[in-house]
């Protein structure tokens, strides 16, 4: 394993950190600045928008430069915005603070990916991008319980303070084992090199970029959508009680760290036929925790295996815009970035729609199956065009299945 891997993963632990940890911390952050819970909770959507938002628009400005250097500046603007977090004396600048750190996380996890698929050999990229975003599935199995530990004992600040920390090593790790060189191969192996912005922009002329981020949202975006409920369905429906949440919430990202290492390993055989498969075995698990969610054992399990094929899917949908965008993948793996985000707000928006409605907390499990079910829709169709396309055919991925 390239040691640059480990450097990555250091970066998308940080990052994941930032993101996620807040949930823990909320209450302290608005008792401190006096600020209502509706109005600290833009501490996190403000930063799911702006991570949307400099996914793409960050991206495209820095295309012209070495991967390599922006990584690193990607990562100084992260520490800026966690330190501005820790000194914060208003909200506002705590907002700020956020907004920064957040505008590096698309970029960061959009540039990396296409980094890391350039540091192995072909038949290992998927992996190599896993083995990236294991910082961000582990950010949530150890990284959210342990900092919002240290800031109930030691204050919220803290954490942030701590978070700093982690992006200054992370820093360190890029600039010292990221090899300048690093670059983005074709799937022939060799190199292609955009022209410019001009070069990234135009991969979206591409059918197959576009059907590879509707998966991403409607896919990704089931997973999330069951899972921004998750919590008045384990408390309302499955009777757990409320201390035990954070504890189950870790359950899932065991999950979710299980399924990333996985899902990378199998889409370095075979992107298409995994991507299939898993989203065929989350709408699956999805339907079945619904059904079983009064069942505190089936629950528990269900948790798992939703975290476990939510997840599996993010290494081969990387993958699948990369290959389609490969004269320019740098923009495409940013935007597949935002699409993510999307997902996310997509699947809580019709979550949120379908509990108001007055069906329930399984309701969101359900919406999330649906939408699961659409994302598989397209990608099938997706694979089919991809089959009957000459120019979409690759033998190494295995992204249009011939034979089909």
């Amino acid at each position: 394993m390239p040691l640059g891997l480990l450097a990555l993963a250091i970066g998308g632990f940080g990052i994941g950190l930032t993101e996620f940890v807040i949930m823990g911390l909320l209450p302290q952050v608005a008792g401190d600045f006096g600020v209502s819970e509706p109005v600290a909770g833009w501490l996190i959507s403000g930063y799911a928008l702006s991570v949307a938002v400099g996914a793409i628009v960050l991206t495209a400005a820095v295309s012209r430069f070495a991967r390599k250097q922006v990584l690193l500046g990607l990562m100084v603007l992260f520490i800026i915005g966690n330190l501005l977090s820790a000194l914060a004396p208003n909200y506002t600048v705590m907002l700020l603070g956020r907004i920064v750190a957040a505008l590096c996380h698309g970029a960061f996890f959009g540039i990396g990916s296409v980094v890391a698929a350039a540091m192995v050999v072909p038949t290992k990229r998927a992996g190599a991008i896993a083995m990236m975003f294991a910082g961000l599935t582990t950010a949530n199995v150890l990284g959210v319980p342990f900092g919002t530990l240290l800031g109930q004992q030691l204050g919220w600040r803290s954490t942030f303070w701590a978070i700093t920390v982690i992006g200054v090593l992370a820093l360190i790790g890029l600039a010292a084992l990221v090899p300048s060189s690093a670059s983005a191969p074709t799937s022939t192996g060799t190199e292609v090199r955009a022209d410019g912005l001009r070069g990234e922009v135009a991969i979206f002329t591409h059918p197959q970029v576009w059907l590879s981020l509707i998966v991403t949202i409607l896919g990704y975006g089931g997973m999330f959508g069951a899972f921004a409920y998750i919590a008045y369905t384990l408390t309302k429906v499955s009777g757990f009680a409320t201390v035990t949440v954070p504890w189950l919430l870790v359950i899932f990202g065991v999950g979710l760290f299980i399924g990333n290492l996985a899902g990378g390993k199998a889409a370095d055989r075979s992107v298409s036929r995994t991507l299939t498969t898993v989203l065929v075995a989350l709408a699956a698990v999805l339907v079945i925790f619904a059904l079983t969610a009064q069942s505190q054992v089936m629950t528990v399990i269900c948790l798992v295996l939703m975290g476990t094929a939510g997840f599996a899917t993010v290494p081969g949908l990387q993958m699948r815009i990369m290959h389609y965008a490969e004269q320019a993948p740098t923009l495409a793996s940013g935007a597949n970035i935002a699409a993510f985000n999307v997902g996310n707000a997509l699947g809580a928006w019709i979550g949120g729609l379908a509990i108001a409605a007055g069906l329930g907390y399984t309701s969101p499990i359900w919406a999330g199956a649906v939408l699961t079910l659409a994302g598989l829709v397209v990608l099938l169709v997706a694979t089919r065009l991809a089959a009957h396309h000459p120019r979409h055919q690759t033998n190494d991925l295995e992204l249009a299945d011939t034979a089909a």
